[in-house]
């Protein structure tokens, strides 16, 4: 008999969804941060260089809230890129067909791309920005943005959590002991118990944690992603990573599936609807911290190592390429779906 939590396990379909949804609740909020910015307030995002090796490159963009009812956003331009980094032909024509002028064009743009919106055009400018930083800039999801808001006097500006992207206060490190305490007692639920752990774990806070719709919290692990799934029948914490996608079934690779299994500390790799995934079961009944924390330590380790190993060997698609920067098709090129 299979084990129940397997009964319910993730697909292709659901995850390329979950991006896609991911996407879109950023744009939507970042709609909603641009309309209400208080005037000269500037809020500035960069995908993290850190994150899917692109060295000293740092893809940028500011959107400032101009004194009279508008909005100017700036989105970093070659000359401010290393080489090796710098967007190619076409991706600057996608910078322009996105609406973006050319550096210069627009008054106090200097080396940037710039566009200006009347304030009422707040969702429209987000949704350039959000597919400029997808498409052009190559960021693969929000989680791989960090955001930060401030007034003309250099002073944080509060504005509304952006989906799963960071904010730059999630820098702020509560003490993990306390934290996991907490996370010990039986009085809490388990999905709070979960959070409060993967919070301690990343150093930041429960209410800072990047989770989807789904109630699934992402970690970035190098060129791969992994999730925390809290499931309720039975109570199950599952921690698992798309590792290859749109990958051939073939003998050798389950042969290798079942090697690399059978030498896991813990869980298991699988092949399902063209996906290679892993997975982590960590029980929910008698909880305990130290659990999920290998779990996730495992996983996170693990998934950044397999993904390019498995992609060497058996082609497919990583779920996060090291590198890629995907310009827009020419199919996506019309309209503004977000």
């Amino acid at each position: 008999m299979s084990e129940p939590h397997l009964l319910d396990e993730p697909t292709m379909a659901d995850l390329a969804g979950k991006v896609t949804q991911a996407w879109r609740d950023f744009a939507e909020a970042f709609g909603t941060a641009l309309a209400e910015l208080p005037a000269e307030a500037e809020i500035y995002l960069t995908v993290d260089p850190t994150a899917y090796g692109t060295g000293e490159a740092v893809y940028s963009i500011a959107a400032n809230a101009v004194e009279g009812g508008s909005l100017l956003a700036l989105a970093v331009g070659n000359l401010l890129l290393p080489e090796g980094y710098r967007l190619d032909r076409a991706a600057v024509a996608a910078m322009i067909e996105l609406g973006w002028s050319p550096p210069g064009v627009i008054a106090g743009s200097g080396e940037h791309f710039g566009r200006s919106v009347e304030v009422a055009a707040a969702p429209q400018l987000a949704a350039v920005i959000t597919r400029t930083l997808r498409d052009v800039y190559g960021a693969p999801h929000p989680a791989f943005v960090v955001y930060a808001a401030r007034d003309a006097a250099d002073q944080p500006v509060t504005i509304p959590q952006l989906g799963t992207a960071r904010h730059e206060s999630a820098l702020v490190q509560p003490d993990p002991a306390m934290l996991l305490e907490a996370a010990s007692d039986d009085g809490t639920d388990l999905p709070e118990q979960v959070k409060t752990v993967v919070a301690a774990m990343l150093k930041t806070t429960p209410d800072e944690l990047p989770v989807d719709k789904d109630g699934d919290i992402g970690i970035r692990a190098g060129s791969a992603m992994v999730f925390v799934r809290v499931r309720e029948n039975p109570p199950l914490v599952d921690v698992f990573s798309p590792l290859l996608t749109e990958v051939d079934p073939t003998e050798d690779l389950f042969a290798k599936l079942s090697e690399l299994t059978n030498r896991m500390p813990i869980g298991r790799l699988y092949l399902t609807g063209g996906t290679v995934w892993a997975s982590i079961p960590v029980m929910g009944r008698k909880f305990q911290p130290t659990h999920l924390m290998l779990a996730v330590q495992v996983m996170t380790g693990l998934a950044d190592e397999l993904d390019d190993r498995l992609h060497g060997e058996f082609g497919g698609k990583r779920f996060f390429s090291d590198g890629d920067k995907p310009v827009l098709q020419e199919s996506e090129r019309t309209g503004m779906y977000l």
